[in-house]
């Protein structure tokens, strides 16, 4: 995420909806990882692990199952595509914007020009102190948004030379992590976060057009090992310079571990043809994972406002005797579960944004 203390995680697009039959089953290996994407945000900004990240790299995970579907998308008008795409990600990132604005200036914040990063994210938009925790996790939406932006070209550059093309991606944050800093400010940090996750982004591609299928497997593997490797080392050999070996802020390691990560699960995909089809048989995990992907732009904006509000509310529990005796109000694993009850009341208020967005009949629940 080329970012400090940052994490975060969703992914945000959507299949398009099919018109007319058949209609094309979805892929439950993606939806499942892009679920346990959502689930590992929440619960990094809720512990703050710091292996989080190289347990399960979300953002790193969640850009290449983005590139993938851009990829597919772009077999339509590129024009037609990125309004599709920004007409999906804008209207929710308004109406969750709306409240956290207007909250910032009953504090006393007074923006200035930069407002306009709050109408079209191209920048980190502006914010004070007292809503940092909200508006941070932003830097998401901003760098998804410039791959949406940028993807015509790059898959056209990408089928030029896809291998090379593909490997020559990690060359922006090597070049920013040794050579140049890059500039300062919201052009600087959109330069770091493009270059750490380019990579995912282009192994979507490669994913999508069979490229990772036709290499030798040993290739994948021992290369995939190879950026696991360098980023695990370069996260711990540095933990001087951050305070810990936390990938979220350390971009190069972010970077060579998630392509190490991510081309080892888009290769499995596509070598092993795995499609988590037996999902269905549960019926309930099934409906929960349809859910986390229909109404993840919904999960990933209110979140961090989740667990804000989950701390004054647990703080009003512990004036019930019974509450304070029976229930673990210290416990971060207890925040973390009124977290979720507060995030699935965000779902059932707000959810719907994304169903107008989608030009879907609103639902409580897809």
């Amino acid at each position: 995420m080329g970012a400090h203390s940052r994490v975060a995680t969703a992914h945000m697009a959507h299949t398009e909806a099919a018109v007319g039959p058949p209609v094309p089953a979805r892929d439950r290996y993606f939806d499942t990882l892009r679920a346990l994407a959502l689930v590992r945000v929440v619960a990094y900004h809720t512990f703050g692990w710091a292996w989080a990240g190289l347990l399960f790299p979300s953002m790193g995970i969640m850009f290449g199952l983005a590139g993938t579907l851009m990829a597919k998308s772009l077999e339509r008008p590129a024009a037609e595509v990125v309004r599709s795409r920004m007409r999906r990600l804008l209207p929710p990132f308004w109406f969750w914007g709306l409240f956290v604005v207007t909250a910032m200036l009953v504090h006393g914040w007074m923006p200035g020009w930069q407002i306009v990063y709050w109408i079209v994210p191209l920048g980190d938009p502006p914010g004070d102190a007292w809503g940092e925790q909200a508006w941070e996790i932003l830097w998401y939406l901003r760098t998804y948004l410039w791959f949406v932006l940028l993807s015509p070209l790059l898959l056209k550059v990408f089928r030029l030379a896809p291998v090379p093309v593909l490997v020559l991606s990690l060359a922006p944050v090597l070049v920013l992590n040794f050579l140049w800093p890059g500039p300062d400010g919201r052009l600087g940090a959109a330069l770091w976060d493009l270059s750490t996750y380019l990579f995912c982004w282009l192994l979507g591609f490669a994913h999508r057009d069979g490229v990772l299928g036709r290499l030798k497997p040993a290739v994948v593997v021992v290369l995939s090992l190879a950026a696991l490797a360098y980023g695990a080392r370069y996260a711990f050999t540095h933990r001087a310079e951050t305070g810990s070996y936390d990938l979220d802020d350390i971009p190069l390691a972010q970077a060579f571990w998630s392509a190490g990560y991510v081309t080892l699960l888009m290769w499995a995909k596509s070598s092993f043809r795995i499609d988590f089809a037996w999902l269905t048989r549960f019926r309930r995990t099934d409906r929960l994972v349809t859910l986390f992907n229909s109404r993840a732009v919904t999960i990933y904006l209110w979140h961090e406002i989740a667990l804000i509000l989950a701390v004054p509310l647990i703080d009003r529990l512990w004036d019930v005797p019974a509450f304070e005796t029976y229930l673990p109000l210290e416990s971060q694993w207890f925040m973390f579960g009124v977290g979720w009850i507060l995030i699935a009341v965000f779902v059932l208020a707000c959810g719907w944004v994304e169903d107008l967005a989608g030009k879907k009949r609103p639902k409580l629940l897809p």
